[in-house]
């Protein structure tokens, strides 16, 4: 089964003036990403503001990006919903498209136990068995956590899940993930500041927004890092630092779109409640990002 690697950029969900999904963009951004070296591509995630989108957006947008991407690199589909059933729905149109796999948050907001959690994936993985799943944990959104040996029973029961998106920086949690399966479960991290060293400890990658904006940087800690250069590749993981403070890590995902637009990619405005930026706040972020880029020899415009 296939399975995420390397980076694999999180992507952001373009909206139109009139807040209806813009499956032209995310076309053009999924043919960008991958013309910068991304390795995977992975839409309608937290980055992809998905429990903003109807099952009917979040399908239209997997089309889209699916169908850009031509088969180039793997696209897996985050498919995590506040409904199980909703979640089965998508996870079955993800593969039916053509999707390399899925993604698949914890249920949401309610607190669920491990019996509840345990049953909830062996369900989800079942209505599609020969489908690629990856768990993906962020307890300190959705409110529920996916502890070592959980993921562990999940991926003993479930042939299809094949690994976890892990986004809470714990390091020992981390290493437990790795483990599972002998060594052969695929952990990939969301923790960008931290990459060299996360792809030191095992995993196969990260699931990166910061990167869904700009992969350069990203791209060239992977390639030293997979060419034995870890001097460079560390070297360069300080850029990284730098644009995943400037965009403030994610946690405003207002920064990752208006980035884009900075850089010739209009991709919309946040899908309410959610705010963009005030002005100020755009032109002091052009600022940084003129400066920063100017600094990495990246070119701020991409088209």
């Amino acid at each position: 089964m296939k399975r995420l690697y390397g980076i694999t950029a999180a992507m952001i969900t373009p909206f139109t003036e009139q807040d209806a999904v813009d499956t032209e963009a995310a076309g053009r951004l999924t043919r960008l990403l991958i013309g910068k070296g991304i390795s995977c591509l992975y839409p309608c995630g937290t980055t992809g503001e998905m429990l903003r989108m109807s099952p009917k957006e979040r399908r239209q947008i997997a089309e889209a990006v699916v169908t850009a991407a031509k088969g180039e690199v793997p696209v897996f589909v985050h498919c995590g919903s506040m409904c199980q059933d909703e979640t089965i729905e998508l996870v079955r149109h993800a593969q039916k498209i053509g999707a390399a796999g899925a993604g698949v948050v914890t249920p949401q907001f309610f607190m669920s136990d491990r019996r509840e959690l345990l049953e909830y994936y062996r369900t989800v993985a079942g209505a599609a068995p020969d489908f690629p799943i990856y768990l993906y944990n962020i307890p300190q959104c959705a409110a529920n956590d996916v502890e070592a040996e959980l993921a562990e029973q999940i991926a003993g029961d479930c042939p299809n899940v094949v690994g976890i998106k892990y986004s809470y920086a714990d390091i020992n949690r981390t290493i437990d993930y790795i483990n599972i399966n002998g060594g052969k479960f695929s952990v990939l991290h969301g923790c960008d500041r931290a990459l060299v060293a996360m792809l030191a400890l095992g995993c196969d990658g990260t699931v990166s927004g910061t990167a869904g904006v700009f992969p350069e940087p990203f791209v060239k800690v992977y390639k030293s890092y997979e060419e034995g250069r870890l001097a460079e590749a560390q070297k360069l993981q300080k850029l990284c630092v730098r644009f995943c403070d400037v965009l403030r890590c994610g946690s405003n995902i207002s920064y990752f779109k208006e980035a884009l637009k900075l850089r010739g990619i209009d991709v919309g405005s946040m899908r309410r409640p959610q705010l963009d930026l005030e002005p100020n706040e755009v032109a002091a972020l052009r600022k940084e990002l003129e400066v920063l880029c100017g600094e990495a020899d990246i070119p701020l415009k991409l088209v």
